[in-house]
């Protein structure tokens, strides 16, 4: 594949897990003289050849800022996703779907020839645990109970049809599995596990046993890896979907191992009595829905991204993890809003 040289992108989400590392590997690049980090609060982070804007997808009255923004890009590469509040869908529905719809009408009207569109395995409908995994052709329908897929796969079916409205733009969609490293630790704890959950609770050997439940398994990246193959994207013709995975599969048994902790067996509504009584309680910020379509979705074959993007993860599924657990005992972080560090405990 042909590659391009001396280009602008603009990359949206810019100051999160994956928009750091996105931005960095974008201009670590010599073929990309400059890149445009949007997010709502502008960082201090100082990365040569970065400049900050600040917008606001969720807002309307930006629209005409977003399209000033973006005009005369070479590419857009756009990150920006809201998790919480969980408790109130149509927040995050006005962020991620609306923002998304905002954003992408600015990339059509100015004429911008590439978008790099983050999906997610999120996205897919539920599938196989087990065997090879499926490739990019698998159903993307989410799994409905969970605001996270449902907004995932709402905007697949925008992009089929934005993707036939305007051919001359070149389209990717990348879906990764769940995306680590050390430096967002403590934004995933406050996302997932809430603000108060101590890093040492986490440690090696003080995690008394792992659940082994029905459908537990699934798929790991590191976010450096993960920004590698949004780089290829943005300079190689590459087109489609892409699947984005690091192996190995993690399941109970390597989670023990991790940990030093039992593995005991669990039914899978116990647990999720006990995450739906938590999350009615407001004690932990990620809902049972979540967790239920984590348990259904499938395993992913990354062979096209490794085929046609050159890209292959340099870190295993076990180191990442080991990386994002360090990082939370050790209260790691980076000097942007989301990813400001806190130790607990």
């Amino acid at each position: 594949m042909s590659e391009k040289t001396g280009l602008r992108v603009v990359v949206t989400g810019a100051t999160g897990n994956v928009g750091t590392s996105v931005v960095r590997a974008l201009a670590g690049d010599p073929r990309v003289d400059s890149v445009l980090g949007l997010a709502r609060r502008v960082p201090e982070l100082e990365i040569s050849r970065v400049t900050w804007a600040s917008v606001d997808l969720s807002r309307g009255d930006d629209a005409y800022e977003l399209g000033r923004l973006v005009d005369g890009a070479d590419a857009v590469v756009h990150l920006a996703w809201q998790f919480q509040p969980t408790h109130d869908p149509v927040v995050t529905w006005q962020t991620n779907v609306l923002g998304s719809l905002r954003l992408f009408d600015a990339v059509a009207a100015a004429r911008v020839p590439v978008l790099v569109h983050a999906s997610s395995v999120g996205a897919y409908s539920p599938g196989p645990k087990t065997g090879r995994g499926v490739d990019e052709s698998w159903p993307t329908h989410g799994w409905p109970g969970a605001a996270y897929c449902r907004e995932k796969a709402y905007l697949e079916r925008v992009l089929d049809t934005y993707e036939r409205e305007h051919p001359g733009i070149r389209l990717v969609r990348m879906r990764p599995g769940f995306l680590f490293k050390e430096e967002a630790a403590s934004e995933q704890r406050r996302i997932f596990a809430g603000r108060f959950l101590p890093g040492p609770v986490i440690r090696p050997g003080v995690v008394p046993f792992v659940p082994d439940l029905d459908g537990l398994r699934f798929q790991v990246l590191h976010t450096d890896d993960a920004a590698r193959a949004y780089l290829h994207a943005v300079l190689l013709d590459a087109h489609g979907a892409f699947n984005l995975a690091a192996d190995p599969v993690i399941d109970a048994q390597r989670l023990g191992e991790l940990l030093r902790a039992r593995v005991v067996r669990v039914p899978r509504a116990a647990v999720h009595a006990a995450l739906s009584a938590a999350w009615g309680l407001r004690l932990a910020p990620a809902s049972p829905q979540l967790f239920d379509a984590v348990l259904r979705l499938p395993l992913m074959d990354a062979a096209r991204a490794r085929q046609e993007l050159d890209w292959e993860p340099r870190v295993s599924a076990t180191e990442a993890i080991e990386e994002f657990l360090r990082g939370v005992r050790q209260g790691s972080g980076e000097a942007t809003a989301p990813l400001a560090g806190h130790r607990i405990g």
